[in-house]
C-alpha cells in the first residue's frame, strides 16, 4: 500500500512539472474578454469568474498563472468588443501572445435587438482575433455560452420564453462557430438556469450572476483550460 501511495504522488508531482513547463516554467498568461458577466458586475472582484479559474489552476493544477487581464464592459455588444481590441493585439505585438483567451459575448446583442446575422458575422471576427492572441492555438481558446438572464428578477419583467429562445439561437451561433474553428466550448447556459430555483446563484441587483454561480462557471472551465494546456 505504501508503493502505491509514492507510485500516485510521483504522478502528481510529474503531472505537476509537465503542466509548468507548458507555460515555460512562468506565470500563465491569461486573457479574458467578454461583457459584464465577465466584468462582474455587482460581484466583488475576486468573485469574478477569470479570478476564480486562476485560483482552480493554482490548486488543482499546480498552475501559476499572473492577474487575467480583462477586457470587458457592462453593455458591451460583439461590436463593441472589435472596437475595443487595440490594433497592436491584433496583429500579434511585442507581449501580445497569452497562454489562455477566454471569451463570452452576446447577451447585449439579444437585449439590444440585434440580429443574428450581424452576431455570427462579429462573433467570427473575435474568434479569429482570440486565436491570434492565443499565438495562433486554437486549442488555447475557450468560448463560453451565453448564461440566460431569463431566470432573473429583471428578466422574469419580461418575456422569458423569448429571451430563452434568443439565446438559445445565439448559443447555436457561437456553438457552430466554435466547432469550425476547433476552440474550447464551455456550456454555462444550463447551469445559469438553475438561478430560477436558487436565489443564491443571482446577484444583489437582481439582474446579473452571484460569485456563486461564477465559482461554478470557473470549475466548468478549468477542465478546459487544463487540457488545452496538455
Amino acid at each position: 500500500m505504501p508503493q502505491v501511495k509514492l507510485i500516485l504522488i510521483v504522478v502528481v508531482l510529474l503531472f505537476g512539472w509537465r503542466m509548468a513547463s507548458k507555460v515555460g516554467g512562468g506565470e500563465l498568461r491569461y486573457l479574458a474578454l467578454g461583457d459584464s458577466y465577465t466584468i462582474g458586475e455587482s460581484v466583488a472582484a475576486e468573485e469574478r469568474y477569470p479570478m476564480q479559474v486562476r485560483r482552480l489552476l493554482a490548486e488543482k493544477d499546480h498552475l501559476s498563472c499572473g492577474e487575467p487581464e480583462i477586457i470587458a464592459v457592462t453593455g458591451w455588444t460583439t461590436g463593441n468588443l472589435l472596437e475595443a481590441l487595440p490594433q497592436d493585439r491584433e496583429e500579434g505585438g511585442s507581449g501580445s501572445v497569452y497562454d489562455v483567451v477566454s471569451l463570452l459575448i452576446g447577451v447585449n446583442n439579444q437585449f439590444q435587438g440585434r440580429s443574428q446575422v450581424e452576431y455570427r458575422e462579429q462573433f467570427e471576427l473575435l474568434l479569429n482575433k482570440c486565436i491570434l492572441l492565443a499565438g495562433n492555438r486554437p486549442g488555447r481558446v475557450v468560448v463560453l455560452s451565453v448564461p440566460d438572464y431569463s431566470v432573473t428578477p429583471f428578466g422574469r419583467e419580461g418575456d422569458t420564453a423569448l429571451i430563452s429562445s434568443q439565446i438559445d439561437s445565439f448559443n447555436s451561433i457561437n456553438a457552430e462557430l466554435s466547432r469550425k474553428y476547433a476552440v474550447k466550448y464551455v456550456d454555462v447556459t444550463a447551469e445559469s438556469r438553475k438561478a430560477l430555483v436558487d436565489p443564491s446563484l443571482i446577484a444583489g441587483d437582481g439582474l446579473h450572476f452571484s460569485g456563486k454561480e461564477y465559482g461554478i462557471w470557473a470549475r466548468l472551465m478549468e477542465p478546459a483550460i487544463r487540457e488545452a494546456l496538455r
